[in-house]
């Protein structure tokens, strides 16, 4: 693979030191401001994100990148824990949400770049199931933190290689402000989302979303109808009632795909709040 052609680069970044490897892939550095929540998505030219019933639908949807494996390596590797969903988890019966899984290809570059930023050897897989009915044979939830509520916790199974942490339930699913909060004082300040729609319209909504990572692939997917393909927010509805736009920070190319990542203006401060809400009652 070749280095991602750099577009556009902010001033702003923090410090962000990596591997000579992986700077000249990704055409410099990858710089993160936590506490920060960032999402990672392959989407096509039409916006689709989730084909129901495709296996790897990420490999398809991206015809199979290197860049975007890359890109996913990469963001895997600088994060504190990596976020998904019980339906991320069932669709994905293989993953174990490392960074080498993703990009073996640098996976020594990778651990090099935890050490020197002081980051344990993997990241965390937490994931949020508000139901608790998870397979305690996934390969992924092996040292994984299991987010759930009350009665989720009753339907865990018993043999589960896994540490369990209850967080309050909201009327529509798990506290996502509570459990993010439960995360960053547990030492887990930048959490990559690798959740989907359903998971990121509920951080988007809330306001807890900080960054957007969106490779924009050249396929078309197409919509049909009553198929149950998303776009990357699920069935919210924002516009023409709520604009939730996104600061252009970074654009990065290989041939026809696009490597864009954009900061959610205001998200951090819903984080924020909520962390000091938590630490307040602590």
């Amino acid at each position: 693979m070749g280095p991602l052609e750099v577009l556009k680069e902010a001033d702003d970044q923090g410090p962000g030191e990596m591997p000579a490897a992986l700077s000249e892939l990704y055409g410099g550095r990858l710089a993160l401001r936590p506490p920060v929540v960032f999402a990672n998505f392959v989407s096509s030219l039409d916006g689709v994100v989730r084909i129901p019933g495709t296996g790897k639908v990420g490999r398809v949807l991206s015809d199979d990148s290197q860049g975007d494996r890359f890109v996913m390596g990469l963001l895997r590797a600088c994060a504190d824990a990596v976020l998904i969903g019980a339906g991320t988890l069932r669709a994905s019966p293989s993953s174990t949400w490392t960074p080498e899984q993703a990009f073996p290809e640098q996976a020594a570059a990778f651990q090099e770049l935890r050490l020197r930023r002081g980051l344990s050897p993997s990241p965390r897989v937490v994931v949020a199931s508000a139901r608790g009915e998870l397979n305690p044979d996934h390969p992924g939830l092996r040292g994984a933190l299991i987010v759930t509520g009350d009665s989720g916790a009753d339907r865990l199974p018993e043999k589960l290689d896994a540490e369990v942490l209850i967080v309050p339930e909201g009327p529509s699913g798990l506290d996502l402000r509570a459990m993010l909060g439960q995360l960053v004082r547990r030492g887990f300040p930048a959490i990559l989302s690798e959740a989907g729609p359903s998971l990121t319209e509920g951080l988007v909504a809330q306001g807890l979303l900080s960054e957007l990572f969106l490779t924009l692939s050249p396929l078309l997917a197409g919509w049909p109808a009553g198929g149950g393909r998303s776009g990357l927010v699920g069935q919210t509805e924002l516009l023409p009632h709520r604009r939730v736009g996104g600061e252009l920070v970074s654009a990065r190319r290989q041939g026809s795909h696009l490597f864009l990542r954009y900061r959610l203006p205001g998200a951090g401060l819903g984080l924020a709040g909520g962390l000091s809400g938590e630490q307040s009652s602590a």
